[in-house]
């Protein structure tokens, strides 16, 4: 992800806009090259001791007041999304500049960057990242985010114990036997044809919003905890935010991710399971408000009674 030997891997894998190839490879999908030896082939990150992603044990988490509501700037520009790419390990959207996220119990404004997804192998096998109380979603969108104060400057973000914000979004199949919904997903996957091979990247037309892909999703409540890049070279540097509504998406766009593109070129196996094991448990916690929600509510409830009696 940024410049040389280990970092370059972590810009390449996570941020990036460079080839990884001359820092040494990694994979999801072979035995030689797969997630259980990165402790040992980049054992000065991916074998430490916040790595990510976790299960999230929602009854461990504790409340934080500080954790309140995000502030999300220029999510709904209709020209957020600028172009698709094929990394030959996932598939991530650059975003246009502007883009910022603040509030939310972090420091300081981050600028986001973009996003890329993880999947299993159709909406049957699921592939996100993180798990919750032991289930794993689908898929998952994470929308990475580096500090305003060091303008781009992602060696300096990732050398940084908080330089990164990720935003976490599961993905779960619609109910029902919808096909095509949302509208802004059946959009976005449309574009997977164009980005069928390892390095493809294509022009996103305007008419896609980052509110639009999180349509349906309360974004006041979240988890939180200090972890890492879920990649080479597994940077410990990320302030992970995993909210807990998913985002509700048809079966057939989901099971489009897994038929679509390919790791290499179109003779090579489709892209699946595309996700990192779960690492040792680590501190989480979570937003409050669910407890303001619920307590609003007791207190109309309170009046409503106070007013029929």
């Amino acid at each position: 992800m940024i410049f040389l030997g280990a970092i370059v891997l972590t810009v390449c894998a996570f941020i990036s806009r460079v080839d990884c190839a001359a820092a040494g490879d990694w994979c999801y999908h072979l035995p030689t090259c797969n997630d259980t030896t990165w402790p040992k082939t980049f054992a000065k990150y991916c074998d430490g001791s916040r790595q990510s992603p976790i299960n999230i044990n929602t009854q461990a988490a504790k409340k934080d007041s500080n954790l309140t509501e995000f502030t999300f700037i220029k999510f709904n520009s209709a020209t957020a999304l600028k172009t698709f790419e094929n990394t030959g390990k996932t598939v991530k959207v650059l975003l246009e500049s502007g883009i910022q996220i603040s509030g939310g119990g972090l420091s300081e404004v981050y600028d986001s960057l973009q996003f890329h997804l993880h999947w299993g192998n159709g909406s049957s096998i699921p592939g996100s990242e993180h798990t919750v109380d032991g289930k794993r979603y689908p898929m998952e969108m994470h929308i990475v985010n580096a500090k305003s104060s060091y303008n781009g400057n992602t060696t300096q973000a990732v050398g940084d114990s908080t330089g990164l914000a990720a935003l976490g979004f599961f993905i779960e199949e619609m109910s029902g036997s919808e096909t095509g919904k949302p509208e802004s997903w059946k959009k976005l996957t449309k574009y997977l044809a164009n980005i069928t091979t390892k390095g493809q990247t294509f022009t996103i037309p305007s008419g896609i919003s980052l509110d639009d892909l999180l349509v349906g999703v309360n974004r006041s409540i979240y988890y939180r905890y200090l972890g890492s890049l879920t990649t080479p070279a597994c940077n410990e540097a990320v302030v992970w935010t995993v909210f807990k509504e998913p985002i509700k998406v048809s079966k057939d766009l989901i099971d489009l991710f897994s038929t679509t593109v390919h790791i290499n070129d179109t003779s090579s196996p489709f892209m699946t399971d595309v996700f990192r094991n779960i690492q040792p448990d680590l501190t989480v916690t979570k937003s409050s408000a669910s407890t303001t929600c619920y307590s609003l509510g007791l207190m109309v409830l309170s009046l409503a009674l106070w007013k029929n009696y």
